[in-house]
């Protein structure tokens, strides 16, 4: 389902996922099945999104930045891929940033660029990522440490 009022320039959309109203996803971007983009965002072309994947209203997911399967994404989490940005000037390469698979980012995160969020890490609402999170890690705070190790299950 693409709802009539997003700009959707791509067509590589996995079945069953859902694109909410005012969200701009621009050509060269992949979505996989059954995700949720949700209204008011924004997906630029150098983006890769796996299956089963939460971006809630607000996010902006710039060139540089892939999300792996099962990962949510909260409202408004700010992602960024320019250490050191300057109006129209560009680096030759945006830094890559990778969000790990069952990866959870609470609402107003922020992420600095080339980053890697391990599998299954949470990060808390508000925080800051500065450094990479450690896979099963809850990260909290400004800027985010870690708290604790989540169990790792069986499944």
């Amino acid at each position: 389902m693409i709802h009539p009022l997003s700009d959707v320039q791509t067509s590589d959309i996995g079945e069953g996922t859902r694109v909410w109203q005012f969200s701009v996803i621009l050509k060269g971007a992949k979505i996989g099945d059954n995700c949720n983009i949700c209204a008011h965002t924004l997906v630029e072309g150098d983006v890769l999104i796996g299956d089963n994947v939460t971006v809630k209203s607000g996010v902006y997911l710039w060139d540089g930045i892939t999300v792996e399967d099962n990962v949510f994404i909260g409202p408004c989490v700010a992602f960024t891929n320019d250490k050191a940005p300057r109006s129209k000037q560009y680096p030759e390469e945006f830094l890559r940033t990778t969000i790990r698979k069952g990866a959870s980012i609470g609402a107003n995160a922020t992420i600095l660029p080339g980053l890697t969020l391990g599998e299954n890490c949470m990060v808390g609402a508000g925080a800051v990522v500065t450094k990479n999170v450690p896979p099963y890690a809850v990260v909290v705070g400004n800027p985010a440490k870690v708290t604790r190790f989540l169990e790792k299950s069986n499944d």
